[in-house]
């Protein structure tokens, strides 16, 4: 059964009660139920079930596109509009009444429940041994999957392993965050040896994204050895490599590169991806709805390799995108680029100059409208090679979000290698095959000659080649923070980087000037008013989402997390 199918079916059985209703995972099933005189009789059943469990599998609280929201929660990336309480994560206001809602997943949950009660009802005559492990690997992924991720977001979670009879029966107490992750693992780690090794269909769970999962997870956790023994597991695969050209995967030519490892599938029309219009800026019809940082742009390097705050390095602050690592125009699109923006019309990226040289407005000046980057800024990321490679409302697009793809499998085994002290030249030798890809110079030996340098380098890597993919904010919260000596502060990451100002560069367009990494201008004197984007907070609560209050008044037996 072809994922394409997966809206109608998520439609036909959740009518039928045999899913949650998007609004309550705690919803009995009505009178109308399917019973197992009309379901569970082949083969096909089962997989219709499996199928319906992908839906928004990867985040039950707003699908595919949480990967770029979440970015906007952390210092590289910025979102204005606080659509779904996303704003309120980047500058630190959120509440038990104004956050994401991750909490949702459960609905997830139970329909990977529903799947595994259920399957043992299929006749042996109608379903192969080898099919049935098959779908339970699935099912038992994404139920693993959610189970992670929710002890990820809140720490402590509800362990959901049946589908409740009674309202009562869904009212279960938070279980201590271990326990949690033992029940997410012990899930990813069966599916992983039951699962088939490559996916029957595109967007199918198979053995390198099972894997993927253990890695990414465990990482997260801190658990350096398992992730580095799965990150393993998935190179030994030899099904994926790194794209040569590294924008290709990211856009709809190159959907099916050797470099992802799975992607949430969108179907035009039939299960279309909807929020395109939220990648561009406002003269292209878009929203910008998340942006990146000038922050992000700060981290790469100058083309020789040295910070910009290096002796010697030549940054030029009026010129602040001048010879710089060419990875940064293939990350973020500043002023002064060539762009080919809505209807194929060529013409200067600019967000600096208020007005044009025509002598119109500019509807991409960075407070020219609610729709325009307030940074100044986008993601290049899925909007190469042009504007006209989607739907011309820009919702009602194939766009099929990368989850997991080879290049995040290389730096967790760096980040791991690291971290166990093992093998930091192996580290670089994985950073300079992800630089030289982008088009930048290896990495200096001489300069990242310890554990510290190394730690420093492999972080900041990671940052680069997943920004805009909603990697950083969880990244934030789990590292440590180090001094220049290498010791420990006891603080993590995200307290010293999240408080405080949030600027973005003011100044104007050169259109005269040729080199387009020269053409932005910035007044190096513009005023804290004119730069400031928001005021940011920080607070240790933050390390974890809080429960929605409404979720809360569901289900007495929950306790809030401390501080909310």
């Amino acid at each position: 059964m072809k994922l394409k199918q997966i809206l109608s079916l998520v439609l036909c059985l959740t009518g039928a009660g045999a899913l949650t209703s998007c609004d309550d995972f705690f919803d009995l099933n009505p009178k109308d139920q399917l019973t197992t005189n009309t379901f569970w009789n082949t083969s096909n059943d089962v997989d219709a079930a499996v199928t319906a469990a992908y839906n928004w599998w990867v985040n039950n609280y707003v699908g595919s596109k949480f990967i770029f929201y979440e970015d906007s929660y952390s210092d590289i990336g910025f979102n204005y509009t606080n659509a779904s309480n996303m704003r309120n994560m980047g500058r630190g206001s959120v509440s038990p009444t104004s956050a994401p809602n991750y909490w949702r997943q459960y609905e997830t949950i139970r329909r990977c429940n529903f799947v595994i009660e259920n399957i043992d009802l299929v006749p042996a005559s109608a379903m192969t041994e080898t099919q049935k492990n098959d779908f339970l690997a699935q099912v038992r992924a994404i139920r693993g999957y959610s189970h992670a991720y929710l002890a990820t977001w809140y720490g402590d979670a509800v362990i959901m392993d049946f589908v409740p009879a009674t309202a009562d029966d869904a009212k279960l107490p938070r279980e201590p965050e271990a326990k949690v992750k033992e029940h997410a693992m012990n899930d990813l780690v069966w599916s992983a040896e039951h699962i088939a090794e490559k996916p029957a269909e595109k967007g199918r769970i198979a053995k390198g994204t099972v894997l993927s999962m253990i890695a990414r997870f465990n990482l997260l956790w801190g658990n350096y050895s398992e992730a580095l023994d799965a990150a393993n597991q998935v190179i030994a695969l030899n099904q994926y490599e790194l794209d040569p050209d590294f924008l290709n995967m990211f856009s709809m030519a190159g959907q099916n590169s050797k470099e992802i490892i799975c992607t949430y599938e969108h179907v035009q029309t039939t299960y279309a991806y909807s929020d395109v219009i939220r990648f561009y800026n406002n003269s292209d019809g878009g929203w910008a709805s998340f942006v990146p940082t000038q922050n992000m742009v700060d981290m790469f390097e100058m083309a020789d390799g040295k910070m910009i705050d290096e002796a010697g390095s030549g940054y030029d602050p009026v010129h602040p995108f001048y010879n710089r690592d060419p990875r940064l125009k293939n990350t973020v699109i500043y002023s002064g680029l060539d762009w080919v923006g809505r209807n194929n019309v060529p013409r200067i990226f600019n967000t600096l100059d208020k007005t044009l040289p025509n002598g119109s407005s500019n509807k991409d000046y960075y407070t020219a409208a609610d729709n325009a980057s307030h940074t100044g800024m986008l993601w290049a990321k899925y909007l190469y090679p042009n504007q006209g490679q989607y739907s011309t409302s820009m919702n009602d697009d194939a766009l099929c979000p990368i989850i997991f793809r080879y290049a995040e499998i290389l730096l967790t085994k760096a980040e791991c290698l690291v971290e166990l002290n093992q093998d930091l030249q192996e580290a670089m030798n994985i950073i300079d095959r992800l630089r030289v890809r982008g088009g930048h110079i290896a990495v200096d030996r001489s300069k990242y000659n310890t554990q510290a340098k190394v730690r420093e380098l492999v972080r900041r890597e990671r940052t680069i080649e997943l920004a805009g993919e909603g990697f950083r904010y969880e990244d934030i919260v789990r590292w440590d923070e180090y001094d220049k000596s290498g010791a420990k502060t006891g603080r993590k990451v995200a307290e010293a980087v999240m408080p405080g100002d949030l600027y973005r560069l003011c100044g104007t367009v050169n259109y005269d000037e040729p080199d387009p990494d020269r053409r932005a201008v910035i007044d190096v004197n513009a005023t804290p008013e004119d730069r400031l984007i928001e005021v940011r907070y920080f607070d240790k609560k933050q390390f974890h989402l809080p429960i929605l209050q409404a979720e809360m008044d569901a289900n007495p037996q929950l306790v809030q997390n401390d501080g909310y």
